[in-house]
């Protein structure tokens, strides 16, 4: 039985109905809570809301890696991994690591290449141009490297579909360790050894861990080994892994994993490692974007996470990596400012090409609204932004969404899913059925390559496979509220207290707020679409609001047209930190009528 409506909202302005978070179990246990942890009855309501137990509120509230952390051993071949690592630092050889070309590739290549710099090597690292390269190691790829000497290569974020390039890399006398988390078939390349919790006889469970994080769990496997055979000394100290954390907060971030368990730790410390300001590189980025006041996982996401993109998007694949390892503060500065200026050109691209997509997914839906899955596609289209306008036209439709660049008669194209239709699995039967050329991901985003004359065939098997997991996702169409709040209650400490059940984001859903009948009494529309608003309680107490990319859609006209009068508003708390001074700003999910 769905838990009661809240305010009576049957039906919002975006179609939603609105429901407490808490059925009457969940009630009775936030009660418990507070009155056994002493806790506020607001946060303890947020904490059941999210399935932490009775006895969990202390470790979930202070969550601690070393406790959370399982030893690396227990991921299939970690054994191995650890071991051809251990010999390559001890002999001295030559070691290349070779990432994706998105933010956790960036993030987990610097991650290792630091870990192997600490312990005495120099480390080359090979991240590929998305047009001329793709996805992953290719064979001309892994014949220069060779040529330079390399004769231990370790893939992060990437690998685990490499075949042939893997196969190329034997026959050329380097051994590989793939460090990889997207999901596998029944057969995997040859390689000395493949950590991916996602393989099929993986019985770890960190299938919800980031490349970023598995190259940290691999690293403390490897420092531990080296520390058992005397490889660090006074001259040459152990690094510090911890100090690597925000490198795993930042991709764990970026990659849209679920924040629960390990993950929920890594980005919690790792953004306490970022407030340090240690690494250079990220905090001439953190700069550059104007980030103002300490990160936040929104920072992560939508500030600092775009940028390292861009330059794999649209820009050299190389710069995020380089950024994230220079001990060079002038370098650190212009690196930035050109992936600063790249993610502007990003923008501009990707709008254009959004408006076309969105065309064309209106004309497929058409006036019923039919279909599950969105497959979009044009010629010319840049493939470095054709996963950013997957995710809008997921957002808007509220769909699985396909993008895909035809340049002649092969397109590149990325995918993005809702919560509960695993997309990844979809590509990966349709590779398998010969539709595609290429494939993989996992269950909320995916890469795909296609030939012309196989678009329409894909496009149904889409929609076959997925229709059914697509429509339970569509009809729960509630929004899940944690409370009521007035304006004069929204307070500093109010988020700060509310914020200690996060880090927010995938798996572990931030708090929404209901604000009963608070007048709109102020509205505009601003930027790329966006809607800026200040509502009011009924004492007079205002608060400043924002919806965002809504201004045509449903959300974004009932609130210019309600300028004056009372609606019923529901949305996410922030602090916005502005020269200096922190103010609560709400960011609006939906609005309905009064009853």
């Amino acid at each position: 039985m769905p838990n009661r409506l809240f305010l009576d909202v049957a039906r919002s302005a975006t179609g939603r109905t609105w429901r407490e978070r808490l059925d009457v179990r969940g009630a009775q246990t936030a009660l418990a809570m507070a009155q056994r942890t002493g806790i506020s009855e607001l946060l303890a309501r947020v904490l059941a809301g999210r399935d932490v137990p009775l006895d969990g509120v202390e470790q979930y509230l202070d969550p601690s890696i070393r406790t959370l952390l399982p030893d690396p051993d227990t991921l299939t071949d970690m054994g191995a991994a650890v071991e051809r690592l251990s010999r390559a630092v001890t002999s001295g050889e030559q070691v290349a690591v070779f990432g994706d070309y998105d933010v956790d590739g960036a993030c987990a290549t610097a991650l290792m290449v630091g870990v192997l710099r600490a312990a005495g090597l120099d480390p080359l690292f090979h991240i590929p141009d998305r047009i001329f390269e793709g996805y992953g190691p290719n064979v001309p790829a892994i014949e220069q490297l060779a040529g330079r000497g390399v004769t231990l290569l370790v893939t992060v974020d990437c690998g685990t579909t490499s075949m042939e390039p893997l196969a190329a890399a034997r026959r050329l006398g380097m051994d590989t360790v793939v460090i990889d988390h997207h999901q596998s078939g029944e057969h995997l390349p040859e390689a000395a050894a493949i950590v991916n919790p996602n393989r099929e006889d993986d019985l770890s469970g960190l299938g919800h861990v980031c490349a970023a994080g598995l190259a940290f769990v691999t690293a403390v496997g490897l420092v531990r080994a080296l520390r058992q055979n005397g490889h660090f000394n006074t001259a040459r100290p152990a690094p510090d892994l911890l100090d690597t954390l925000d490198l795993v907060a930042l991709a764990t971030v970026a990659d849209v994993v679920p924040l629960k368990g390990l993950n929920r730790a890594f980005v919690t410390k790792g953004l306490i490692a970022m407030r340090r300001r240690g690494r250079i590189g990220l905090t001439a980025l953190m700069d550059a974007a104007r980030l103002d006041g300490p990160p936040r996982p929104f920072h992560l996401g939508f500030l600092i996470g775009p940028r390292i993109n861009a330059g794999g998007r649209i820009g050299e694949a190389t710069l995020g990596a380089k950024l994230l390892l220079t001990q060079d503060p002038a370098e650190a500065r212009q690196i930035a400012a050109e992936l600063d200026r790249l993610n502007g050109e990003r923008q501009e691209v990707e709008r254009a090409i959004l408006a076309a997509a969105e065309a064309e997914a209106e004309a497929a839906l058409g006036l019923s609204d039919e279909g599950s899955v969105i497959v979009v596609s044009g010629d010319g289209w840049h493939p470095g932004v054709v996963g950013l306008v997957a995710s809008r036209l997921k957002e808007r439709f509220q769909r699985p969404a396909f993008a895909i660049a035809f340049n002649g008669e092969t397109g590149t194209g990325s995918g993005r899913s809702l919560p509960g239709v695993d997309i990844g699995r979809a590509v990966r039967a349709a590779l398998e059925a010969g539709l595609l050329v290429k494939g993989g991901g996992h269950a909320m985003a995916a890469g795909l390559t296609v030939e012309r004359s196989r678009l329409g065939a894909l496009r149904a098997a889409f929609e076959q496979r997925l229709a059914a997991d697509v429509a339970r996702a569509r009809a729960e169409g509630t929004l899940s509220i944690d409370g009521a709040l007035t304006a004069r209650g929204a307070t500093t400490d109010l988020v700060e207290m509310v914020s200690r059940a996060g880090p927010f984001g995938a798996g572990n859903a931030e708090p929404v707020f209901a604000f009963p009948g608070h007048r709109i009494s102020y509205v505009e529309s601003f930027g790329a679409g966006h809607v800026r608003a200040r509502i009011s309680s009924p004492d007079g107490t205002t608060l400043k609001a924002t919806a965002f990319r809504c201004a045509e859609e449903p959300l974004g006209r009932a609130l210019l047209a309600a300028r004056g009068r009372p609606l019923h508003v529901a949305g996410s708390l922030e602090l916005d930190t502005w020269q200096g001074e922190t103010r609560v700003a709400l960011r609006i999910r939906d609005v309905a009528e009064p009853g």
